[in-house]
């Protein structure tokens, strides 16, 4: 049965913030648009009143005295909607209209020195009034601008115009701003929302059986971030899978080893018994093909330990102290030279002095399991160096073998995967990994001066090394 998957609240999913953010950004929008439409607006309306005045005070020029009765004055500034008109031709005198009532101006625009933000200012000035203004407007005629007229005008018919325009404004932008916000949020869920579903919904059902191929999520055909998210994804899916078989083929040889390991080490001790007694014969063919026997039963026993030992011992347990790393390298040289098999030179050049904080019996294990490997490569000289980082101790244990070969480097430290050798186990490097993992440290492979293999084991400082002298190192 198919998981379901559980998505959050609509208010708080990715829908619903694209949603709201894509309609503050289109208001935010028409905001900025709004602030420079709404002072052109009133700039505009304000000429427009200027024309209109310059057209009514012509009926001045129709008279011989250049006056009009009270009456058709009045007429004219009414339809003019204005309280006052003065026009002033350049070179003539100036032509008036005016109410007889004594007008108190509250404020004076002069159209010829407004700039682009003054108009924004004004305007706003304009709408936030909660009072009845008298304004005198000054600025060429639109008709001539060689005529200069003034109007003396009430506000209250302007802000009202205005704030009819801002509503058929806000309402456009309304509008806009949905239409855009719904647009938007459609292709933002069909480009992004449904494939994030739909690789949320993978990942849930992969995680519930990782090992049932049919729930790796298969890409779509997309070329964009989303269809290399699906890609990755799909191979991260495969990758983990494949670990996860892997793993539990181990674990099922584990437990089978773990069985068979009491009985099969009893079997190879009694065989090395008998072949000890072949070593004796008065045959010379058989005392020949005797040691051979013997060497063969020995690694499998070897084998059958590593195997037990990497299969039952999970992470590294460490019995910390404190000992000198010189004395460290130079028992595992002495064990090596004492074995007669073994024609390797171990070279020590740890200087004295250099105390550490680790599992002597571990980290003993790491260097001979490393320069027993070089002698089995077929290495004659192995050299234990030591330089010393800001951070770390780095060891290395270089050999003038053949070397490591190429196509087996990137299975070097995997479990039977990464032996050099034709009859190994390929545990030994990946126990020894563990091992300076489990230390804080780590191994890996490097160039070695001597032509063969190097391999550079890492300590870290602080808490976990220490030295005696600082002059070790110059």
């Amino acid at each position: 049965m198919t998981p379901k998957l559980h998505l959050p609240p609509f208010i708080t999913s990715l829908s619903a913030k694209l949603l709201i953010l894509t309609t503050m950004f289109v208001l935010l929008a028409e905001i900025l648009i709004f602030a420079p439409s709404i002072g052109r607006f009133r700039f505009v309306s304000l000429q427009e009143q200027l024309a209109d005045a310059h057209l009514a005070i012509l009926a001045l020029d129709a008279t011989d005295d250049m006056m009009v009765s009270e009456d058709l004055e009045k007429e004219l500034l009414r339809h003019v909607n204005a309280l006052a008109v003065a026009l002033t031709r350049p070179g003539q005198g100036k032509l008036m209209l005016m109410d007889g009532a004594d007008v108190v101006v509250d404020a004076t625009y002069d159209l010829r020195e407004e700039s682009f933000f003054g108009l924004i200012r004004d305007a706003f000035v304009s709408l936030g009034q909660d009072r009845h203004r008298v304004l005198r407007i000054i600025g060429p005629s639109p008709k001539d601008p060689r005529v200069l007229v003034e109007v003396v005008m009430s506000e209250t018919r302007l802000r009202m115009e205005m704030f009819d325009y801002s509503w058929r404004i806000l309402a456009l932008s309304l509008g806009i701003a949905l239409m855009t916000a719904a647009l938007v949020f459609v292709s933002l869920h069909r480009l992004l929302v449904q494939p994030m579903r739909r690789i949320t919904s993978s990942m849930i059902v992969f995680r519930d059986a990782p090992e049932d191929v049919g729930r790796i999520i298969k890409p779509s055909r997309r070329t964009d971030e989303v269809g290399v998210a699906e890609q990755e994804l799909a191979s991260m899916q495969q990758s983990l899978q494949a670990s996860l078989g892997q793993k539990n083929r181990l674990a099922a040889l584990g437990t089978a080893a773990a069985k068979i390991n009491h009985d099969l080490r009893n079997g190879l001790a009694t065989a090395r018994l008998i072949s000890d007694r072949l070593k004796r014969s008065d045959d010379p063919e058989v005392r020949e093909v005797a040691p051979v026997l013997l060497a063969a039963i020995d690694r499998a026993v070897h084998i059958c330990g590593q195997m037990l030992n990497f299969t039952k011992e999970g992470a590294p347990r460490l019995d910390i102290t404190h000992f000198d790393l010189h004395d460290l390298a130079g028992e595992v040289v002495d064990t090596i030279s004492a074995a007669e098999s073994v024609s390797l030179l171990v070279q020590n050049h740890i200087p004295p002095g250099m105390e550490v904080s680790g599992d002597w019996e571990q980290l003993y294990r790491v260097f001979e399991n490393l320069a027993r490997n070089a002698e089995q490569a077929g290495a004659s000289v192995v050299e234990i160096r030591l330089q010393q980082e800001p951070d770390c101790l780095i060891v290395t244990v270089a050999d003038n073998g053949p070397g490591v070969p190429a196509e087996i480097r990137s299975n070097l430290f995997k479990p039977f995967k990464g032996s050099t050798r034709q009859n190994g186990s390929g545990l030994g490097l990946a126990i020894t990994r563990d091992l300076m993992r489990a230390h804080g440290g780590d191994i890996w492979l490097d160039v070695s001066e001597l032509g063969g293999a190097c391999f550079c084991l890492e300590l870290p400082l602080g808490d976990s090394v220490t030295t005696r002298s600082d002059q070790l190192f110059g």
